[in-house]
């Protein structure tokens, strides 16, 4: 790999906060809404910073005590288990599959988001109007629009990466830094703006589904799921930390990442909650959108769209950069198969890009049946619940790595490691609990989950020819 690949601290930062304050921010305003009432979002929002924060440290730690082992969370799946047994090999490619299929779900989430905030400019792309009609089914006209600008995005974003990883960074970064002003200049605007009637009542009942009430703690545990969605994407510097300058640039751009984007989050949906009565905001497709718009009028929502496209652009080169390396990691620790480790001439994962991106475009054709916001919701629920699978694996690793007493010289840094990741293995726990309480969203996770079986057994193959080979040489 050359140095033109290499990956700073800055770059890093940047990824990191590009990659959680994605779609998220544009569109959880209005879910949460939906799920709970304003006393139940802030109590999400913050037990899920602690949470992920938790997190954030034991991926810090672990890029420092394990930095031969690259790749993302999941890689540390396989080292819970006997070196080279089946146990270690279906573990790590399970968590692979299972965090790889989250992130091509949440390249579509940005994209799909991205399509949202160009109807701003562009309002026939929420057009009911049929377009055409083959056999039962009928598209939209804005349904069929949308698809066309989310492909052409996706691939047009291929095109970027392939042309290398340094450059494409650096373009992440200066689309972070536009955003990153942007948002906080939103959040002033906001505390001028605030109206407290619209906030109330603060403590509020919500309803599920079938229509039955939920109270404080059970409208948490459903904003829980949306607001872990925020941050996922926290551990892309532990994803790109076989491409770090530094390994202690990892947990430094992880935790710094994490703040910002959580002073971004809390500032901005709290804000948003007060600048829209809560009718207004729960049907929002644009909810940052209109709050401003209710202010300073329609050229402000403009102004804030172009912020979000360029916002969303930069977040889409992130993910979709994410997304590849994970299969080419993979492929490097044995667990997916040889021909994701191909690469063009700039160090690209030229295969495992391509690949990502077709799946990714298969995961685009569900824009064409649905509304912007309802793709984005049932993305985010199956995406984060394919990541939580990694992130409770890598607390149950450090939890290994200190009983065990394994790179550590001191019983000092063991408890401390030993606190931090049994709190991550509890709140792991807690939100794929309450995630998973859904029996159709539970369902769903275990049919992606499974689908991996397709690549697996040809992964078997290859590691039994390669095991006969080695022996027949011996």
């Amino acid at each position: 790999m050359g140095k033109t690949n290499k990956l700073g601290f800055w770059v890093l930062t940047a990824l990191v906060v590009g990659n959680m304050v994605g779609s998220g921010i544009f569109m959880l305003p209005r879910s949460l809404s939906e799920a709970a009432s304003p006393a139940g979002v802030i109590m999400a929002w913050l037990l899920t910073g602690f949470g992920v924060l938790m997190i954030a440290l034991v991926f810090g730690n672990l890029a420092i005590r394990k930095p031969n082992l690259t790749g993302g969370p999941q890689i540390y799946a396989k080292e819970l288990f006997k070196q080279d047994s089946q146990a270690s090999i279906l573990a790590g490619f399970m968590s692979s599959w299972g965090y790889w299929i989250g992130n091509l779900a949440g390249i579509v989430a940005v994209i799909t988001t991205f399509a949202g905030y160009l109807s701003t400019f562009f309002p026939i792309l929420t057009s009911k109007t049929p377009w055409f009609t083959i056999g039962g089914f009928t598209l939209m006209v804005g349904n069929g629009l949308t698809f066309i600008i989310c492909t052409v995005m996706l691939w047009g974003i291929h095109l970027i990466i392939l042309r290398g990883m340094e450059s494409a960074g650096k373009l992440n970064f200066v689309a972070t830094a536009a955003k990153v002003i942007g948002f906080f200049l939103f959040i002033i605007i906001g505390l001028f703006a605030f109206e407290k009637s619209n906030i109330l009542p603060f403590v509020a009942m919500r309803a599920d589904e079938a229509g039955h009430a939920l109270g404080m703690m059970s409208q948490v545990n459903n904003a829980a799921v949306n607001t872990l969605w925020a941050f996922i994407g926290i551990e892309t510097a532990v994803v790109f930390a076989g491409r770090a300058k530094k390994q202690t640039d990892v947990k430094r751009a992880t935790v710094l990442g994490l703040f910002i984007a959580l002073a971004i989050y809390m500032g901005i949906s709290t804000l948003v909650m007060g600048m829209l009565d809560q009718s207004t905001l729960i049907h929002s497709d644009k909810p940052m959108i209109d709050a401003i718009q209710s202010v300073l009028g329609p050229l402000s929502g403009k102004v804030l769209a172009g912020i979000g496209l360029i916002s969303l652009f930069g977040s889409t080169i992130g993910w979709v950069m994410l997304s590849a390396e994970v299969p080419y990691q993979a492929a490097k620790q044995g667990l997916f198969l040889p021909a994701f480790l191909k690469e063009n001439k700039q160090g690209i994962p030229s295969f495992s890009l391509m690949l990502t991106n077709g799946i990714g475009q298969l995961f685009i054709f569900s824009t064409v049946s649905k509304s912007i916001s309802g793709a984005f919701d049932f993305i985010i629920v199956i995406a984060t619940l394919a990541y939580l699978v990694p992130y409770f694996i890598s607390s149950i690793y450090q939890l290994k790595l200190v009983i065990t007493g394994e790179t550590y010289k001191d019983n000092r840094s063991r408890i401390t490691d030993g606190m931090v990741a049994l709190l991550s293995t509890i709140y792991s726990v807690w939100v794929i609990i309450a995630g998973t309480a859904d029996i159709k969203t539970f369902t769903y996770g275990i049919i992606l989950l499974a689908s991996g079986i397709i690549f697996y057994r040809p992964l078997l193959k290859k590691r039994t020819k390669i095991k006969q080979k080695e022996a027949l040489s011996a």
